[in-house]
């Protein structure tokens, strides 16, 4: 059985409310307005339904939106697999083209994209979205957010304004992001606001499946003897490397699979170190996380120039794993972004870092 994540006052658990009729709330509800009532008809199944996001703010759905705009590919995977992926009218941060598999990855491409990164506040509040999904919010490493609207802004364009937690709210949460339980939660969330708890249910259970596997493959190995691990985000650049903290999803990662975050002592989702602190710590592996760059072709040789820096860095290549050639190349977001490719990346790693016992399990 799964542990739940605990986020205290920054409630994330999904609430399915049974109002009663002629009691008021309309369509939105939050932070204590409403909108009007939308036309009358029978409810679907499963509503009116209110989730409660981490800043205490409560958004109540009468049925499933019919335009969704994501923030990113993640965000947008998890609508595709939950079989809502015809509601999607645009995405930030696209997926590459072969990023997701098969027939998820053609649905993916055909979604209009309203921006290569964050989605400009004006083309976000203009898009005739009644949805959106927000993967950022709060993530303090994806660098300036832009102009986003606040949530007077969202309501006045009439979208309704969703977090991935897991992500967006780790830096609220009370304590270390140790499992996957915040992620399935955002996962059985939109289940929830789309009307797909049943697909929610099953998308679940084979990540609980799968993390459940390594756990019961690696989970006699002493604490103190579990591998070090580093991840390397290139990306947030090399004269000064940033720390993944243990509020960070990427933290829930790289435990489950078997593995000790150097940094995991660090409270906070990122914080910027020196090479001195990660070449103090010496870590036995080295994750090259790099971010999507559309391409396999690109993103290999993104994995390679991390991996040279590495090696040539006169601060860096005297390191365990640099010396040894323990690297991984994963990349960032299916580390660090709560999404379905969380529990293979956990898969991933725990096969590289211990593999006679993964391989035993299998």
């Amino acid at each position: 059985m799964r542990s739940r994540a605990v986020y205290g006052v920054a409630a994330l658990a999904v609430a399915v409310s049974a109002l009663a009729t002629g009691c008021g709330g309309g369509d939105w509800e939050q932070g204590g307005s409403a909108e009007p009532r939308a036309a009358e008809g029978p409810k679907p199944e499963g509503f009116p339904a209110t989730v409660t996001d981490c800043e205490g703010n409560r958004t109540t759905f009468s049925r499933p939106p019919g335009k969704i705009v994501t923030s990113n590919a993640s965000a947008l995977e998890m609508l595709l697999r939950l079989g809502a992926g015809d509601k999607v009218i645009g995405t930030g941060f696209p997926p590459g083209k072969g990023t997701l598999p098969g027939r998820l990855d053609a649905q993916a491409q055909k979604v209009p994209v309203l921006g290569r990164k964050i989605i400009a506040k004006e083309k976000l509040l203009g898009s005739g979205a009644d949805l959106y999904i927000d993967t950022f919010a709060h993530m303090g490493n994806m660098g300036a957010m832009g102009d986003a609207p606040t949530e007077e802004e969202f309501k006045a364009a009439g979208i309704k304004h969703v977090y991935l937690a897991s992500t967006a709210c780790a830096p609220m949460a009370e304590g270390p992001q140790k499992d996957l339980s915040g992620v399935m939660e955002d996962i059985e969330r939109l289940g929830v606001v789309t009307g797909t708890a049943d697909r929610a249910g099953t998308l679940v259970k084979s990540m609980d499946k799968k993390v459940s596997a390594v756990r019961r493959a690696v989970g006699d190995v002493p604490e103190e003897k579990l591998p070090s691990y580093f991840f390397f985000d290139y990306d947030a650049g090399t004269k000064q490397p940033m720390a993944l903290c243990n509020k960070q999803v990427g933290n829930a990662v790289i435990t489950q699979a078997g593995a000790r975050n150097v940094f995991g002592s660090c409270d906070g989702d990122f914080k910027p170190v020196s090479w001195e602190d990660v070449v103090g710590k010496n870590p036995d592996w080295i994750q090259l996380a790099v971010r999507d760059r559309g391409s396999k072709a690109a993103n290999d040789k993104a994995f390679a120039d991390a991996e040279t820096f590495l090696k040539e860095n006169a601060a860096t290549k005297g390191m365990k794993a640099v010396e040894e050639g323990n690297f991984l190349r994963i990349g960032s977001e299916r580390t660090t972004i709560a999404g379905v490719a969380n529990a293979d990346t956990v898969q991933e790693i725990a096969a590289a870092l211990h593999p006679g016992k993964v391989k035993a399990a299998r």
